[in-house]
């Protein structure tokens, strides 16, 4: 396939017709994480780190020993401090071949309870130069092969 250049990306009212409108639904969608497919993957532009939660870590089976110690500590909605079991860099690939996108990712593993297997914030939505619209529920992003998108789960 030939490569693209100077792609533009946007988003149509046909992106957004599959969705009943007004919507407050969080953006949230399915990755590849190393082997697994991954879904409940948050979307979050607010973010400042990347996050796998315990339970899909442990599902992963994954050794414990990976983990790379950190100082790390995130505080939560309730202002109580939540410190890492450590951190893991592991490949994850987003989009249909082959507008697709496969980085190496730093995930902080938090052991406590969310509604999410992981949160995708804007360190990795910088490095995929991701377009979100909570609108659309989608992201897009450039590929060398064209636009890549993901869907909402």
């Amino acid at each position: 396939m030939a490569r693209i250049d100077n792609l533009v990306i946007e988003f149509t009212e046909e992106d957004a017709r599959p969705f009943h409108h007004p919507h407050d639904d969080a953006l949230v969608v399915s990755i590849r994480v190393e082997d697994y497919n991954t879904h409940l993957v948050l979307v979050d532009n607010g973010s400042f780190t990347d996050i796998l939660y315990y339970p899909a870590f442990w599902q992963m089976r994954i050794e414990r020993e990976w983990l790379v110690p950190t100082n790390a500590s995130l505080v939560g909605f309730g202002g109580m401090r939540v410190y890492p079991l450590g951190a893991i860099t592991m490949p994850v690939m987003v989009g249909d071949y082959p507008q697709q996108i496969i980085i190496d990712i730093t995930f902080l593993v938090i052991d406590c309870s969310s509604a999410y297997n992981a949160i995708v914030g804007r360190p990795t939505l910088n490095s995929w130069k991701v377009v979100t619209s909570t609108y659309h529920l989608m992201i897009k992003f450039p590929t060398e092969y064209g636009v890549g998108e993901v869907c909402r789960d």
